[in-house]
């Protein structure tokens, strides 16, 4: 019987040969990083500003700093106003 292989298994295979990492290691590594990618904006925005005023930040450094990382995002959002990111934070 033919052994099923997930999509993933290449890049499984590359990390297990490139890294110190193992099998289940290197697959729990690419299950966390695709999940990160697959954030809503809505859902990035509420987590870093969670993220950074527990870091001591006040809201005036969080959206702006917010702001200038999401272009940099894997899939780039469109351009969000201050504005647009505070209503996302607090409705």
């Amino acid at each position: 019987m033919l052994e099923r292989r997930s999509s993933h298994d290449d890049l499984i295979d590359h990390l297990v040969r490139s890294t110190a990492l193992q099998r289940g290691e290197a697959t729990r590594v690419i299950l966390d990083v695709l999940a990160y990618f697959d954030e809503s904006t809505d859902d990035f925005v509420r987590r870093r500003h969670r993220e950074l005023q527990s870091g001591g930040l006040v809201n005036t450094e969080i959206f702006e700093r917010i702001a200038a990382e999401l272009p940099h995002r894997a899939v780039a959002p469109p351009e969000l106003s201050l504005r647009q990111l505070r209503r996302i934070v607090y409705g």
